[in-house]
């Protein structure tokens, strides 16, 4: 991947923003970065979903799934809060892609010069990934500025659905312009791990097939599926979830 820095204004597009995973993972991730000062200067964040909802409701949205544990947190979340609208449309019609586009030249209008970057979240099930990407391919891809496609997972079933979903991609997004990327990865347990398996000697020596004679794991999930059965119902929660 070209690791370009994003100088101008950057919009992020967030597709699929009234679901489970936005409001309970890409979201808080995009508050993280606002709190440590890792978002662009003047990056606004839109989202996108065929929910209709006001943006006070998308808004209430979000603040229910916010650790907000001080008040100088709160109301720095207020102040992110600023800086997030909403849209609701298809992701099968020109049309509201085209409304889509022009909320965000809305938001460009504000600067007069530099680069105008885009980055597209697709917070989507997989089967929705192809008619998304041409979508905002063909009527919100950036000429002025940098673009980026973000593909959460799961990337495909298996490798030949996955190979047929790059396959398709590749002719509308470059693969410098194309990341793919896991959220559980990132998990604080799984990194740890592999700190303290490689960074001390006394585990390294006894971490090992001659030493451990199995391994059981237990996979727990209080909050149940709530709103994703119909994501469970297509994908399987095997698939989703185990590989990790």
């Amino acid at each position: 991947m070209a690791n370009v820095q994003l100088t101008g204004l950057t919009t992020i597009i967030v597709l699929g923003a009234s679901g489970d995973l936005a409001k309970k993972k890409t979201y808080p991730a995009l508050f993280g970065l606002y709190r440590n000062g890792f978002l662009p200067e003047g990056t606004r964040i839109i989202g996108y979903a065929r929910s209709n909802l006001s943006l006070q409701e998308f808004h209430n949205r979000l603040l229910e799934y916010a650790k907000l544990p001080t008040d100088p947190i709160k109301e720095q979340f207020k102040e992110f809060l600023k800086i997030c609208t909403y849209i609701s449309g298809q992701y099968d019609k020109d049309e509201d892609y085209k409304r889509l586009n022009k909320a965000v030249e809305e938001v460009e209008s504000t600067i007069e010069s530099g680069n105008k970057n885009r980055v597209f979240y697709m917070a989507l099930p997989p089967s929705v990934f192809i008619p998304v990407g041409h979508g905002i391919k063909k009527n919100l891809y950036s000429n002025k500025g940098v673009n980026r496609l973000i593909v959460e997972k799961p990337f495909g079933m298996d490798l030949e659905s996955s190979r047929e979903l790059g396959k398709a991609l590749a002719p509308l997004w470059r693969e410098d312009e194309t990341y793919r990327i896991d959220h559980y990865l990132g998990k604080e347990m799984v990194k740890n791990l592999l700190i303290i398996r490689f960074a001390n000697v006394f585990f390294g020596a006894i971490w090992n097939r001659q030493s451990i004679a199995n391994v059981q794991i237990t996979f727990k999930e209080k909050i149940g599926t709530e709103g994703r059965g119909g994501y469970f119902d297509e994908f399987g929660i095997i698939r989703d979830v185990m590989q990790n």
